[in-house]
């Protein structure tokens, strides 16, 4: 994960070319693709063996990153997450306009990941889809080594930053409705 400022240059040109790379989270391994890249989103899906009218999780580091995907969301409701955040907490949020990582939907799933090491990556190479680097139903990977054996030929490069700890997924909130509902019980201890 120390990546060079070379190898982010490489991988913010991979990703806007359409371009699928596999990266740790503070979870799972994610498969990462620019979110506005029709091709790059595509991949995901091909690889996973996805639905593909299933949105994908979206993965930032600033907050000027997750302005420009478009989230139509009060300013209180904001400062709330915000202060959460970075957190293995996935959050539902309305959206101004589909993008390609929400299939059409006005809704988007996004994540400022709690992972030091990522947060460095993504502040230069800016947000990625986050969904987790397993087959469609299957078990979300941990090891990279198992990434690499499953999704080799999908991915056109693994970030390796070892073994990641795995356990649970990102806990997952709808917050366009209020009380924001629960959609998926995990990593980060939600009360509602």
């Amino acid at each position: 994960m120390n990546a060079s400022p070379e190898e982010i240059v490489r991988l913010t040109e991979l990703l806007a070319a359409g371009g699928v790379a596999a990266i740790p989270t503070e979870t799972y391994y994610g498969l990462a693709a620019d979110p506005r890249s029709e091709a790059g989103v595509a991949r995901i899906f091909h690889a996973k063996g996805r639905d593909d009218g299933k949105a994908l999780p979206v993965l930032f580091a600033t907050r000027k990153q997750f302005d420009e995907l478009g989230i139509l969301a009060g300013r209180a409701l904001l400062d709330r997450f915000f202060k959460i955040w970075p957190a293995p907490l996935t959050v539902v949020l309305p959206l101004a306009e589909p993008i390609a990582a929400s299939r059409g939907m006005r809704t988007l799933a996004v994540r400022m990941p709690a992972a030091r090491e990522l947060l460095v990556l993504l502040e230069s190479a800016g947000a990625v889809t986050g969904t987790s680097a397993n087959r469609s139903g299957g078990t979300p990977l941990s090891d990279p080594e198992e990434v690499a054996k499953r999704f080799g030929e999908s991915l056109d490069l693994l970030v390796d930053g070892g073994r990641t700890p795995g356990e649970k997924p990102s806990t997952l909130l709808d917050a366009t409705v209020e009380p924001a509902a629960l959609l998926r019980a995990g990593a980060f201890p939600w009360p509602g």
